[in-house]
């Protein structure tokens, strides 16, 4: 055992035996306080389906870890479900629960100094919440993602909770009647586990998993079977392995490994969210990351995965195909990933993938053949022009018109955006303008994907733009640029476009203007006065004086 062990000081000392009591009075025995405390983040919650199966595998992993020779002491952390509070006010805290689950588990942690942290969490935000505690704090820890939800079916098509979304713009539009509307809802679902495409958790956990702070096949593993509670046993075992042998998340989540990261992202076709939290968890972490970083290596790697919400597939047949190392393989084998990086296993990201082929199979096409990939270079790009100094995020794969200029529709809410696509105001060659949804304006940077679902629906995504400086679902796809930066509220160019403003998004280009003279610009801009914060108390208020710009990663602690 290292003499370092921050739990020494509590579990040790006839001075500290108040502390010793306290423990005792928690199940620890005379031999028991010389081992490793270690703390259980638990994310359980019957809030949503992502976070329904955690409490089974917080269990799982106490059992192992208490088997291993550690002593596991179990605390919860919160999730909210962004898929039950899309298109609501209550989306406005899905962003702010990120920055309480990485101040909680920073919290119990410290407070209790152990030894190290196993993080079990399911939703979207649960992910980069914890992996931000992990950095910050840099004691030997692990992440364990709840899993994955398995495809529903009706009709003989895959569906995924975006499929439910859709449905609303069909429906709404007359191209769907009622029985399948119903259907549909009723089996997008099946049971638990996180969305099931490659959208924001599944990004995220694949990410995680890149870093090397989670076990080779986790991050595509199904909430529901067997092996993902075996995973949760594994990664217990590895934790405590790593405690023994001092083996920091600094030392894992290099720039280098973020590199990597971030190159496994565009490969798999992942969220544009995983931008702002690959920021986010690299500022707790003290790696120099940008959003230019992002459009560099996204120039480099193509996208080789057909997952949902643009694709075929869903997370749980990419796992059928050998998961996110086989695509690490095929990167590392073409000289696009850094294979010295450090694992929580010990062991290299390499040394992980040396029995791994450098080419998926050919009687699948899930993960495609090298030279057939489904686009030749990355699918988020870095927007920037006089409406995005900052930058932007855009999908920029998938669409049929990568560039679009057409006359502004100014929307200072999503509510208001939401109202007009559902009563057919938005025409063909419209860019819809949704802001003050920042981080700051909303506050908390609300997801839109109701408006983008309603325009697919609508039949409208290959024709219409949609840029905001709010965030996007994973689910979303089409021609829809978010997080522009600087945002509204603090004065941004999109605070001062006009309604039948000309907006060019021009995706190859990477160029997002407002096609107004500077003079006029400047008139705006004297004339502009900064809103009235929509809230004044609570945890939104604290979270509006504290989060800092998207274009760093929205953090509260700058």
């Amino acid at each position: 055992m290292a003499d370092n062990r921050r739990s020494r000081a509590i579990t040790e000392g006839v001075q500290r035996s108040p502390n010793r009591a306290m423990l005792r009075a928690v199940g620890f025995k005379d031999g028991d306080f010389n081992k490793p405390i270690v703390g259980v983040a638990n994310g359980h919650s019957t809030i949503t389906p992502c976070n329904a199966g955690l409490g089974e595998l917080a269990a799982r992993a106490e059992k192992a870890l208490r088997s291993a020779g550690a002593m596991p002491q179990i605390f919860g952390t919160i999730t909210v479900s962004d898929g039950i509070s899309m298109g609501t006010q209550g989306m406005k805290y899905s962003l702010v629960s990120r920055e309480v689950i990485a101040d909680s588990i920073e919290t119990a942690t410290n407070a209790q100094s152990m030894d190290g942290v196993l993080v079990v969490g399911g939703c979207d935000k649960n992910m980069p919440g914890g992996m931000i505690a992990i950095a910050r704090m840099n004691v030997p820890s692990i992440y364990v993602y709840g899993g994955t939800i398995k495809a529903g079916h009706y009709h003989g098509k895959d569906l995924t909770i975006v499929s439910s979304f859709e449905a609303v713009g069909q429906y709404t539009a007359g191209k769907m009647n009622d029985t399948d509307f119903v259907e549909i809802e009723k089996h997008a679902c099946p049971g638990k586990g996180s969305c099931g495409g490659m959208y924001t958790a599944n990004t995220m956990s694949s990410a995680i998993e890149v870093l090397g702070m989670a076990l080779p096949y986790s991050s595509t593993q199904a909430a529901e079977d067997e092996e993902k509670a075996v995973s949760a046993e594994e990664s217990a075992r590895t934790l405590v392995k790593a405690i023994h042998n001092q083996l920091l998340p600094r030392q894992i989540m290099t720039r280098k490994a973020f590199e990597n990261a971030i190159t496994v992202t565009m490969a798999v076709g992942g969220s544009t969210n995983a931008v702002l939290h690959l920021l986010a968890i690299a500022h707790a972490a003290e790696v120099p990351l940008r959003l230019e970083d992002f459009e560099e290596i996204r120039g480099k790697v193509p996208v080789l995965c057909d997952l949902k919400p643009s694709g075929q597939y869903v997370a749980t047949d990419l796992h059928r195909v050998g998961g996110i190392p086989q695509v690490m393989k095929m990167l590392l084998a073409r000289g696009l990933l850094h294979g010295d990086c450090m694992t929580i296993t010990g062991k290299t990201v390499a040394e992980n993938l040396k029995d791994i082929p450098s080419d998926p199979s050919t009687d699948q096409d899930v993960i495609r053949q090298w030279d057939n990939p489904l686009y030749a270079q990355g699918h988020l790009a870095i927007l920037k022009g006089n409406l995005a100094t900052e930058g932007a995020v855009a999908k920029i794969t998938g669409v049929k018109n990568p560039k679009i200029t057409g006359p502004a529709r100014v929307f200072e809410s999503e509510e208001d955006a939401m109202d007009a696509i559902l009563k057919g105001k938005i025409q063909p060659g419209n860019v819809l303008v949704i802001r003050y949804e920042g981080p700051k304006g909303g506050p908390g940077m609300r997801e839109m994907l109701s408006p983008t679902s309603a325009i697919i629906g609508a039949g409208l995504g290959d024709s219409v733009g949609l840029i905001t400086d709010g965030r996007f679902s994973g689910g979303t796809y089409g021609m829809v640029v978010g997080h522009v930066a600087p945002e509204a509220f603090v004065g941004g160019t999109i605070a001062l476009v006009q309604e039948g403003d000309s907006i060019t998004i021009d995706a190859p280009a990477r160029l997002l203007q407002l096609n107004v003279p500077e003079d006029e610009l400047a008139r705006r801009r004297a004339a502009w006065t900064a809103p009235a914060p929509r809230v004044t108390r609570g945890a939104l208020a604290k979270y509006l004086k504290l989060v800092g710009t998207a274009s760093r990663g929205a953090v509260t602690d700058e």
